[in-house]
């Protein structure tokens, strides 16, 4: 009687998997790289190990969104709190696992559930963030949670209805906020949803004045190098903003584009699935976009050649995780660790070390 066939084992596929110079790249510029996923609540870092492949660590914070990276800081939006981790190892320390950054929750405010996005650090050393509830920047208060620091001129009032979808800034060579994004120039309650495909809007902090409209979802400026750039998500597209107001698209990227960092020619890029059905992310202008390019939108990072705008290196989340929220490079570390809110063990230890009294 003949041998009964079997199939081959199913192979699990990895949750992340990227292209084959990407640890070079990371090797090359002497970085790792952070981003954050608010619809299953997890930080991740992306590093490599010790034998030069890749290697990811994640921790969970409820919603999390913005990052910013504050010297060897890193702050963390997350569901009603704004958290600062701080590095614990010295310059030559490691984990027992090989990582030369461990972060770990020092510093929390609690400013409610406001929806923070994008947060930065003035040159005060105050984190200003993107108060997406009440349509405003914001720094911390400890009484009162967050202060309104500055409103779009068509918010009439500060009330938690999330008017315009208030969702980006970026600061300028001075370190003050200098532009923000916004999917609406609406001032009533969640009035944005009405023009996703291109009501989206540029405005000058200082002037108070649009600087770019018709936009598609805009996401993440950032000033870089003396431009302002900015993620036109709902088309997929990395760009610029001239100074007459015009978006320059620079490169297409396969997913919903949100997350955006910069380090010297190089931009890395969050990427998420749209939602099924008729979610925000559905019914846009990327949708058509992705079926002339023949691929399906993709979740997880592109690193683009800003120079040629073309996409050298991707990181792709195959499952698990849809929506990416914020990207941050880490400078000079090769691979990071944190200690997670909820690792009571860890946190109890890492509170315990005490640093050297100066002489």
């Amino acid at each position: 009687m003949a041998a009964e066939e079997r199939s081959p084992p199913m192979v699990a596929r990895p949750m992340l998997e990227g292209t084959p110079n990407l640890p070079d790249w990371l090797e090359t510029i002497g970085c790792a790289i952070a981003f954050s996923t608010y619809e299953t609540h997890r930080l991740f870092f992306l590093g490599l190990g010790e034998d030069g492949r890749l290697k990811a660590h994640e921790r969970m914070v409820q919603r999390c969104q913005g990052l910013c990276v504050d010297g060897s800081a890193l702050w963390v939006g997350g569901q009603s709190h704004l958290w600062r981790f701080a590095n614990t190892l010295q310059p030559s320390g490691r984990t027992p696992s090989g990582a030369d950054r461990l972060y770990v929750p020092r510093l929390g405010y609690m400013t409610g559930d406001v929806d923070i996005h994008d947060i930065a650090v003035g040159p005060d050393g105050v984190p200003v963030f993107v108060n997406t509830r009440f349509s405003c920047l914001a720094v911390p208060d400890a009484d009162r949670g967050f202060r309104p620091v500055w409103k779009p001129a068509f918010i009439s009032a500060l009330r938690n209805e999330d008017r315009c979808h208030l969702n980006g800034m970026a600061l300028g060579e001075d370190g003050r906020p200098m532009f923000a994004t916004a999917l609406g120039r609406c001032d009533v309650t969640e009035g944005w949803r009405e023009r996703r495909t291109d009501g989206g809007v540029l405005i000058d902090v200082l002037s108070g004045e649009v600087a770019c409209a018709g936009l598609s979802m805009p996401h993440s400026p950032r000033w870089h190098r003396g431009r302002l750039w900015l993620l036109n998500s709902g088309t997929g597209e990395l760009g610029t903003v001239d100074g007459s107001g015009r978006f320059e698209p620079v490169c297409f990227c396969p997913g919903f584009a949100r997350g955006l960092a910069f380090h010297g020619k190089w931009a890395v890029i969050g990427l998420s699935r749209p939602r099924g059905g008729h979610g925000t992310l559905s019914a846009l202008p990327l949708e058509p976009a992705l079926e002339r390019a023949g691929v399906s939108a993709q979740c997880g990072l592109a690193v683009v050649d800003t120079d040629s705008g073309t996409v050298a290196h991707m990181l792709w989340l195959h499952h698990t995780v849809n929506e990416l929220y914020d990207v941050a490079i880490l400078p000079g570390v090769r691979r990071a660790e944190a200690v997670g809110l909820l690792d009571a063990r860890a946190l109890a230890e890492a509170v315990a070390t005490p640093t050297e009294i100066p002489n």
